[in-house]
């Protein structure tokens, strides 16, 4: 039986309030049931056949695939258009998403030189490096959309950041190989020189594509008819897909607590996501950009596509499932930053004003 659309809307409402917390019970399930979230990882069509070109047609990769494919169902092309009023913002917006992630974890890299244990270092280099390679989230244009931001800036920011990110994943992960040693660097540099083009292309740039072009023949009526469920189904991928790359991990870390590992990630991730938001602030003042691209920026500097980035590296980073801890936590950080940020800058600030 079909849900009324009203009550879909309700539900979707609901989620999207409470949604950090929603993943976090996520987190929770797959540190003490795995086995489902297992089950998914290793779901396949062809019976698990795996191949080298990145195409490997596995569960996860369809359900982020559905994703991508829904956010490009998402986006307004006539938004889109506006933003050739203001290049400049754009341009430093994708210039901004790369240079203040990259320069971070280059200054970490010297700053944690000393660390007690050599292979944790590594592992957060790592897993920082998918967090800065990967385009801006699509859950950016929500956060921006409810503090009143400059939505045809938002969805620039996603789109041109998806269509460059065969040649700027590679360049961030190149650049963190050259700071970080052993298997850890080798991996990095592999992934850069390899498969990453091709599964970005097909499983990020073409389902984006697909989605955009089917708005455009099913033209605004319809979509706006089926938005809610297009939504739901999001949010219940997007749930789906964490849990089950993080029963790729989370097990082993709570069987094996390392309490100043730990903190030492959380430290790290708020400082990162802190960093970027701030980098959109700035930024936005640099450019001299109204309320509403101040907004845009930095969400959209400051959120990125971590579900891309935890399928990435369960598939090319497999035989170290640590580096998938700092992805992690920096998924639930980012939800957290940007209820922060828009709690406290964007709402009290200009209701107040």
């Amino acid at each position: 039986m079909q849900l009324p659309r009203n009550q879909i809307k309700r539900i979707v409402e609901l989620i999207h309030h409470r949604f950090i917390w929603v993943i976090l019970a996520s987190y929770g399930i797959a540190a003490v049931l795995p086995e489902f979230g297992l089950w998914i990882r290793g779901a396949s069509l062809g019976g698990g056949a795996t191949r080298d070109d990145g195409l490997v047609l596995s569960l996860p990769v369809l359900m982020l695939a559905s994703l991508l494919f829904n956010a490009g169902l998402g986006v307004d092309t006539g938004e889109i258009k506006n933003l050739a009023k203001k290049p400049l913002v754009l341009a430093g917006g994708v210039a901004g998403n790369l240079v203040a992630p990259l320069g971070f974890i280059l200054v970490l890299s010297l700053a944690m030189a000393s660390w007690h244990n050599a292979d944790e270092l590594q592992q957060i280099l790592t897993g920082l490096a998918l967090v800065a390679s990967m385009p801006i989230a699509g859950s950016s244009t929500a956060w921006a959309q409810n503090a009143n931001g400059n939505l045809s800036l938002s969805l620039g920011l996603i789109v041109l950041t998806t269509v460059l990110s065969p040649l700027l994943t590679p360049l961030v992960l190149h650049t963190v190989g050259l700071v970080t040693t052993g298997d850890y660097s080798e991996d990095l540099h592999t992934l850069a020189s390899g498969d990453v083009g091709t599964f970005l292309g097909v499983w990020v740039i073409l389902p984006s594509a697909l989605g955009i072009s089917v708005r455009r023949i099913a033209g605004d009526q319809r979509m706006a008819a089926i938005k809610p469920y297009v939504k739901l189904t999001n949010y219940l991928v997007l749930v789906l897909l964490n849990y089950a790359n993080a029963s790729l991990t989370l097990p082993q870390a709570v069987a094996h607590p390392d309490p100043d590992l730990f903190a030492a990630i959380l430290l790290i991730t708020v400082a990162l996501c802190v960093t970027t938001f701030g980098a959109g602030y700035l930024l936005a003042r640099y450019l001299r950009v109204d309320r509403g691209g101040t907004v845009s920026l930095m969400f959209g500097l400051g959120m990125n596509n971590n579900g891309t980035g935890l399928v990435l590296a369960s598939m090319a980073l497999a035989d170290h499932p640590q580096v998938m801890l700092p992805i992690i936590f920096y998924n639930l950080v980012q939800h957290l930053v940007a209820s922060i940020v828009d709690f406290a800058v964007f709402r009290q600030r200009f209701s107040a004003g």
